[in-house]
């Protein structure tokens, strides 16, 4: 807990003893600094102001105790003038990114107005003060309060007569895009996909510009749009056609909207617009630097709801949401920020292309077979710093002179990455061939002229290396020889006087001094001039220590103006040249995903999928790519899959191999897997949906050999847990899931089932998954694996001739069974549940009572049998 430097009280003031809200005060009362803190909180009424005063940034009224509250603060108040006590809470001001990171986190908007003037400058008048931050969720630039390994996402939604635009933006690599689409759904599925920090939405409401916090609501508000981001509420004007086009093409110095890609897409050009308006709004003082807008159509990626995303735990696990024991964790060998960034972008919008694939398969194919290549490649990627964000943040003017060091180093990388990958014919390498000269240029500018290990605060001096500007050189030779006379003054005046312990110091308040004890003070040369008493001490000055001091610290300051303007000339020149770096950037980090797949399938001992663009998927000895890497090697049990009906021609020339008997032909398009419980059936079902799902990445896969068609959507229906938010039960979500799939699939998706009406009676359960099974087999034709222990649903297969039944194998033993977590054709006839039971824990009695029941049931069963003859 944090207390302000004003006040500690030692118990929580009463808050009828100080004014809480700034629109409660009468303002001619006002103090001159309280009367600018309440003007500059008026621009701002939805947002955390934070003032700097001295050495702590300060909250006032209504932000004081939003400010105590949310980081658990002390709160105390302080006097206004002729008003009175108001609240008042603070944080120390080099610390105040940590704190307003924790704002930021809990979807606050953050104003930062600091001192732009020294106090000892102001001369008896209020310091100058102006708003040079603004912080909201979708807007930091801060290397701080980002995380590198995954994109900080800014959307704008225009929503029209279930019509809908999207745009988004993350102002730190720069990135642009937009898309607009007809389907709602596919709206909430691309904010999940992207998860904003924070989304504009234009509305009527009267509260404009507030900021929705997570879990907040609001009536403005489309239920399409989840409740999980925060929202901000803008005003309709700037996501208005006649606002918006004109900007994008002002913007982007275009005169037609063609070559971005969407002239034909009014609600997306209407949220681009709307996304431009609020950055000039809110980074006025740091304008960002974009790239130039593309467009995208939803539908030409495969489709990943957030339910599958999910139960496949593609970036973080179901249990603790944590990142240790998801794909990105077991896929991510990365050597860059830039990256890893790009990696969990392409798991989350795996491709369609199959030539777009075929290329980062041809990547990865060229580095392991070329092992120098690639162990070159990751050794100097390790040696370049996050290029987007470094740029993004010289564009924006926030850099300081270690991130431009940074930058240099990592731009002087380039060309000897280029001339590693000099003889590669993958065109991911070839991109890396060629490094523009300007860049070349600007790494050599930039050495030259910043030193090697610069300060973080940039206007304090030290930055600029010697011979870079005559002028520059004459004022530190002026500085260095009054300093080096105040050195020698303190030897010289002993000598002089005979006083051994005569001390020059130096002060913020007082500048230089002679500091003589009081017990000398009868030999004190009568030039001297007292300037202060202490206890032990008398603090003296001469004319000359006077003189010399004047010059010094105007020689300082104007030395260290100096070398601000020569960093800010540096930095504007790294901003001309963003679109450069920032294109040669996303070839590094995609050529830095590729190198990490290379490296991951040449330890693992993945195979390169043959994607075809048919509808079979043939698994060789398949395996889970998160469960294999976190058992010990050799441990994880593989298994094969072959689903979906061979179109003509499709796979009869090849080499066939058939691992998997299947008593059908063709190919059966719905597997029904049934066997015990923690037999494997659900790691069965994910490794499948992770092995397709890293085919269509272009990434090899965990097998001996895949042979798989494109998919356009994977679903998953695995486990369930009661909606207590919403009043549903887990029946009612797993129905709502099974809904969403049978209304969405078609027969180029991939469907895995795990339990299908096992939340209500018996009868009912099984009527269900009957009927669901049926209805993909015969209407939908989706490839899918439909795991059960509804043991009847076996009888599907000697009805539908594209239905095919697999089991779980065990092998059983007098007292226990083993799970061999084997595959193999043939439905199950048995669920051991009860031994499942078993090796849980339950107590003996409990397991013995169990089996007795069962046997009780299994003779008096009412069930029919006789649903083979239902059509």
């Amino acid at each position: 807990m944090t207390a302000s430097h004003s006040e500690t009280p030692s118990t929580k003031p009463d808050a009828s003893t100080f004014i809480s809200d700034h629109q409660q005060v009468d303002r001619s009362k006002l103090s001159q600094m309280y009367l600018h803190y309440v003007e500059t909180k008026d621009k701002y009424p939805h947002a955390v102001l934070l003032y700097r005063v001295g050495d702590f940034f300060e909250c006032y009224f209504q932000d004081a105790v939003k400010l105590a509250q949310e980081l658990e603060l002390v709160l105390t108040s302080k006097q206004a003038g002729e008003q009175g006590r108001v609240a008042m809470s603070g944080v120390p001001h080099h610390a105040w990114e940590r704190y307003a990171t924790l704002l930021v986190e809990k979807g606050y908007a953050v104003v930062i107005c600091d001192q732009v003037e020294d106090a000892s400058e102001a001369a008896g008048r209020l310091v100058r003060r102006e708003v040079t931050r603004i912080l909201t969720p979708g807007t930091l630039l801060e290397e701080g309060m980002l995380k590198s390994s995954r994109n900080n996402y800014l959307a704008a939604v225009v929503i029209a007569a279930n019509h809908w635009g999207l745009a988004y933006a993350d102002i730190s690599t720069g990135e642009f895009l937009t898309t607009q689409g007809s389907d709602l759904e596919h709206l909430t599925q691309e904010l999940m996909r992207l998860q904003p920090s924070e989304v504009l939405v234009p509305t009527n409401a009267p509260d404009l510009g507030s900021l929705l916090r997570p879990g907040e609501t609001s009536p403005h508000l489309p239920q399409c749009l989840p409740p999980s981001f925060c929202y901000s509420l803008r005003s309709q004007v700037p996501f208005s056609q006649g606002e918006a086009r004109p900007r994008l093409l002002q913007k982007f110095k275009v005169r037609s909207l063609e070559g971005l890609g969407c002239d034909h897409l009014p609600l997306a050009v209407r949220a681009s617009g709307g996304l431009l308006e609020y950055l000039e709004d809110t980074q006025k003082e740091n304008p960002v630097t974009l790239q130039r807008l593309r467009s995208y159509t939803v539908t030409d990626y495969l489709i990943v709801d957030n339910q599958t995303r999910r139960n496949l735990e593609i970036t973080q696990t179901v249990r603790d949401g944590t990142f240790h024991g998801s794909l990105l964790w077991a896929l991510d060998k990365t050597s860059t920020a830039m990256g890893g960034r790009a990696l969990r972008r392409w798991l989350l919008q795996p491709l369609l292309d199959i030539k777009g694939i075929g290329a980062r398969l041809d990547t990865i194919q060229e580095l392991m077979e070329n092992t120098p290549l690639r162990q070159d490649l990751r050794q100097l990627l390790r040696q370049i710093y996050d290029l987007e964000r470094l740029t993004g943040r010289a564009g924006s003017g926030t850099a300081n002179a270690r991130d431009l060091v940074a930058l240099a180093d990592s731009l002087s990388r380039l060309p000897e990455l280029s001339s590693l990958v000099t003889e590669a014919r993958s065109p991911f390498l070839k991109a890396l061939q060629k490094v523009p000269s300007v860049l070349e240029e600007l790494a050599q500018k930039l050495h030259a002229h910043l030193v090697e290990s610069p300060p973080i605060l940039i206007k304090e001096g030290g930055l600029i290396r010697p011979s870079v500007n005559p002028l520059l050189d004459e004022r530190k030779a002026t500085v260095e020889a009054d300093q080096q006379w105040i050195a020698n003054l303190e030897v010289d005046e002993r000598a002089k006087t005979g006083i051994s312990t005569l001390k020059v110091g130096f002060n913020k308040t007082f500048g230089y001094y002679i500091s003589i004890s009081r017990t000398k003070a009868d030999q004190v040369p009568a030039h001297y001039i007292r300037k202060q008493t202490l206890t032990n001490e008398e603090r003296y000055i001469t004319p000359d220590l006077k003189e010399r001091e004047a010059r010094i610290l105007t020689a300082r300051d104007d030395l260290n103006q100096l070398e601000y303007e020569i960093f800010t000339a540096l930095r504007e020149e790294v901003a001309q040249e963003a679109e450069v770096i920032r294109n040669l950037s996303r070839a590094v980090a995609a050529a830095d995903v590729l190198c990490g797949l290379a490296e991951l399938a040449v330890h693992q001992g993945y195979c390169r999928p043959e994607m075809l663009s048919g509808r079979e998927i043939n698994i060789v000895d398949g395996r889970h790519p998160v469960v294999e890497k976190s058992l010990p090697a050799g441990f994880f049990v593989p298994n094969s899959t072959q689903l979906g009906s061979r179109e003509s021609g499709v796979g009869s020339s090849e080499e066939e191999i058939s691992p998997l008997p299947t008593p059908h032909s063709p190919l059966p398009d719905l597997i029904i897997l049934t066997g015990p419980n923690a037999s494997g059936k659900s790691c069965y079902l994910r490794q499948v949906g992770l092995i397709q799902l890293m085919a269509q990445i272009g990434s090899f896969v965990p097998a001996r050999f895949a042979r798989l068609g494109i998919c356009d959507r994977i679903f998953t229906r695995v486990g369930a847990v009661d909606d207590l938010a919403t009043g549903q039960s887990t029946f009612m979500v797993e129905m709502n899931e099974t809904a969403n799939i049978l209304n969405h699939a078609t027969s180029r998706s991939l469907v895995l089932l795990d339990e299908i009406g096992r939340g209500t009676a018996t009868f009912d359960g099984l009527s269900i998954a009957w009927a669901v099974a049926e209805y993909i087999a015969v209407d939908i034709r989706a490839r899918t694996i439909f795991a059960t222990h509804y043991h009847e649903l076996n009888e599907l297969a000697s009805i539908l001739p594209n239905v095919a039944n697999y089991q779980v194998t065990v092998k059983e033993l007098p007292d226990q069974i083993i799970f061999l977590h084997q595959v193999q054709p043939g439905g199950a006839d048995k669920s051991y549940g009860i031994e499942a039971g078993r090796l849980a824990g339950l107590p003996a009695v409990v397991i013995q009572r169990a089996k007795q029941v069962m046997g009780q049931i299994e003779k008096h069963s009412k069930i029919a049998m006789g649903l083979q003859n239902l059509d």
